[in-house]
């Protein structure tokens, strides 16, 4: 059973940034739940995790770019977590430091997206790891390991990620 709660409520920002990312979520559900309805789900997936790929490399890249330390897994978060979207997916910073940036997030906006839409749990846990396919790429185009223990769309309390330095 997935538990997607939020307790951050009444930030109309959070609120906002939480509607425009499940509203992209609900399109990629949407995109990948009639391919399958027309037999074709293979093809849609293969096709969206190229598109998604192709997104994390480009928003790690920027990202990389903006990094006054680009090797620094703090600074990494810094860049990219502006405090709106850290409310967003309610995050809970485990460590921190230039080798590893370890989080929690308590609410995923696309899972909930997808919820909303009224897609069974089978298919949260498929779209979830499709929408993964960015953050590891943000991870490759940053140059860091990218692990992913967790998820919340797989019935777990919390999505557990940590980016880190290649060892």
């Amino acid at each position: 059973m997935i538990d997607n709660k939020t307790t951050v409520k009444d930030n109309e920002k959070v609120n906002i940034q939480r509607g425009a990312i499940g509203h992209r979520a609900v399109w990629m559900g949407l995109i990948y739940t009639k391919a399958r309805e027309h037999g074709k789900a293979e093809e849609a997936e293969k096709i969206i995790r190229e598109a998604i790929t192709e997104t994390g490399l480009t928003q790690g890249a920027g990202i990389k770019a903006k990094c006054t330390n680009p090797t620094s897994c703090a600074n990494f978060f810094d860049t990219m977590f502006t405090d709106t979207l850290e409310k967003s997916f309610e995050v809970e910073i485990k460590e921190k430091s230039d080798d590893k940036l370890d989080m929690a997030f308590h609410h995923c906006p696309l899972l909930k997206g997808w919820q909303d839409q009224g897609f069974d749990d089978k298919t949260c846990e498929k779209l979830c790891d499709m929408a993964m396919d960015g953050d590891r790429n943000i991870a490759k185009a940053m140059g860091f390991d990218f692990l992913l223990r967790d998820t919340i769309a797989n019935g777990c309390k919390t999505c557990q990620i940590t980016f880190s330095k290649k060892k």
